[in-house]
């Protein structure tokens, strides 16, 4: 579902003042100063704030958050992007598959319905999910393995994707600023990303609604190097009019 307006209300409000109290907050939109608190609540909930004495600002732009915690968060429509995606790519095709709890759904998706990919990552868990299929062949990047979530990244990471040219890249985001700037928070990681992209045919962003307005600390791109975005609601107005203005189709998992 989309964020209520009330909660947009309140991000664009600690955007443009790094830090609002929860007294102001109340006043300017009206309401009890606890509806603020359980909407503060929510919103630090979707990693989008972080809740202080007396207030709220953005939620780090320096640290993602615990790998397991993302994992267990949104899963039903992560599951439905995933079905989505997966519905778009034909058997027999190549794919770069990125780092990403999304990405992880999306080869679940893609491993009981399709025969015949070929697909390169640097993300074990997709490796692992995918090599249940004795129809597929699957190749993990070199590199250096980061405890914190499976992801593969470095020097050697990059000399490995930039062998191919593939059909698909799948990709997954931690952070889209309504201006179409995509962010991260490691910047080896990123460079893997960008690598996927320049060596791929057709590029997909998967993005659940968690992600839109959401901080981070380095940028990956902007949201027009795309073909298609996959998510579950709808974008902030000012980013729904730049897919429209570049041409990037919106795919909705509703």
């Amino acid at each position: 579902m989309s964020r209520p307006p009330r909660h947009e209300k309140i991000l664009h409000l600690v955007r443009e003042n790094g830090f609002m109290p929860i007294e102001e907050l109340a006043r300017l939109l009206d309401v009890t100063p606890q509806t603020i608190r359980r909407d503060i609540n929510q919103l630090c909930s979707d990693n989008l704030l972080r809740r202080y004495h007396g207030g709220a600002a953005l939620g780090s732009s320096v640290e993602n958050e615990d790998y397991f915690a993302r994992k267990g968060k949104l899963q039903s429509e992560k599951a439905h992007i995933a079905e989505m995606i997966a519905s778009s790519i034909p058997d027999h095709a190549s794919l770069f598959m990125s780092i990403g709890t999304t990405i992880e759904a999306v080869a679940q998706a893609l491993t009981g319905s399709h025969k015949g990919l070929r697909v390169i990552t640097n993300n074990i868990h997709v490796a692992s999910i995918m090599s249940a299929n004795p129809d597929f062949n699957v190749l993990i990047t070199s590199g250096t393995v980061r405890a914190s979530d499976g992801g593969i990244t470095g020097v050697a990471t990059l000399d490995f994707i930039n062998q191919f040219k593939v059909d698909y890249a799948i990709l997954g985001v931690s952070g889209i600023e309504d201006d179409g700037s995509l962010l991260d928070f490691d910047y080896r990681e990123v460079r893997v990303a960008q690598a996927m992209m320049e060596n791929a045919r057709h590029r997909y962003l998967a993005a659940d609604h968690s992600k839109f307005g959401r901080n981070a600390l380095v940028r990956m791109g902007h949201i027009s190097e795309f073909h298609v975005v996959f998510t579950d609601a709808l974008p902030p107005d000012s980013l729904a009019r730049l897919l429209e203005e570049h041409n990037v189709r919106l795919q909705l998992a509703i």
